[in-house]
């Protein structure tokens, strides 16, 4: 069996780190990088997962994972998870007319699109009722991401045939503010207060709710794969300078095995993630996979998150350092991931029920 990336994936990977470092200079991220998110639609950033009868390249989970891994490298201020989920949804299960209204302007960046999934303590309180002809959801998204700048929102709600997925558009429901552990203001909670839409704003298509779910994790894995890499490798270029009793840190041999221990960490999370990944894009069980993967870059992100700020010192806990950014960001994806003893429980119960 062929490991390496493919073609694809390492051409979408170069192009994205060479649009990031252009576009993401000190000054620039200072200004939020309005350019960036333009200048990776215009190189078709975007667009490469779209299918070839509609524009793009037909590129798709494991393209998306180089992309973001990138991303996740820099830090970078952009919507791409929950856009390109978002665009990969229609393109994959909308109509002719959902993928006609949405796809092309959201392929191209002129607008932005999200997905409304989790809930306060992960209770799946929303739920969709059939109602003369058409549909009324009720109930309430927390920490949807990207949520100002979002022209439409994909939203998974419980119905009476299990869980499903609405489109849904900003001016329809009460979007509130919140500040998420890295000090973002992007992210929103979605109030839907006996919201009523017609049929055609079904997401017509089995399990797509899941199919959501599942490969925005499996992006969040992606994204934290790029941060802690990086992070480690700040880290390690300091302990290489940083000279204290006359030596370079990193000789102290406490300093050499919690860099060792991260440098392990970033291996299972990177093995992990594309283990997932690739099962899921040769539409292959990837169940345990998704939850091994999403256990790794939870619980190993927030280890290696802890060592670079420890090895850091004092400057690890100077929020105007450029390694805060990683721990934040680290933190942020942990949150988002959930907790590790609900990753060994689904792992646990799966690996029970198909001994092998």
């Amino acid at each position: 069996m062929d490991f390496a990336l493919t073609e694809a994936q390492l051409e979408l990977a170069a192009l994205t780190r060479k649009i990031v470092a252009d576009q993401l200079t000190p000054a620039l991220r200072e200004s939020g990088a309005p350019e960036l998110w333009p200048a990776l639609a215009k190189a078709g950033v975007l667009s490469a997962v779209l299918p070839e009868d509609a524009g793009g390249s037909g590129f798709g989970l494991l393209e998306q994972c180089a992309v973001l891994v990138e991303l996740g490298r820099a830090v970078a201020p952009v919507p791409y998870l929950p856009s390109i989920v978002a665009v990969s949804a229609l393109a994959t299960f909308g109509t002719a007319d959902q993928r006609s209204k949405w796809l092309d302007r959201a392929a191209s960046g002129e607008i932005v699109l999200s997905v409304a999934l989790a809930e306060d303590l992960g209770d799946p309180t929303t739920s969709a009722e059939r109602v003369d002809g058409g549909w009324v959801l009720t109930g309430a998204k927390t920490t949807v991401p990207a949520a100002a700048a979002s022209s439409l929102f994909l939203v998974s709600a419980a119905t009476a045939d299990g869980p499903a997925v609405f489109l849904v558009e900003p001016h329809e429901v009460t979007i509130t503010q919140q500040q998420l552990v890295d000090a973002s203001d992007d992210a929103a909670s979605l109030e839907l207060s006996g919201l009523r839409l017609p049929d055609d704003r079904l997401l017509p298509g089995p399990d797509v709710a899941d199919w959501l779910n599942t490969r925005y994790t499996v992006g969040l894995c992606a994204s934290q794969l790029g941060v802690t890499e990086r992070a480690l490798e700040l880290t390690a270029e300091y302990a290489r300078t940083r000279v204290q009793f006359d030596r370079p840190i990193g000789s102290f041999q406490a300093v050499a095995q919690r860099l060792a221990d991260a440098f392990v960490d970033v291996a299972a999370i990177r093995l992990t993630l594309w283990q997932a990944a690739w099962r899921l894009a040769s539409d292959l069980p990837a169940e345990t996979e998704v939850a091994t993967a999403k256990f790794w870059a939870a619980d190993a992100g927030h280890r290696v998150a802890h060592t670079a700020v420890h090895v850091h010192g004092g400057m690890g806990i100077d929020v105007s350092h450029e390694l805060h950014r990683y721990f934040t960001a680290a933190k942020r994806n942990e949150f988002s991931l959930g907790g590790a003893t609900t990753q060994l429980l689904r792992i646990g119960a799966s690996l029970a029920a198909n001994p092998a």
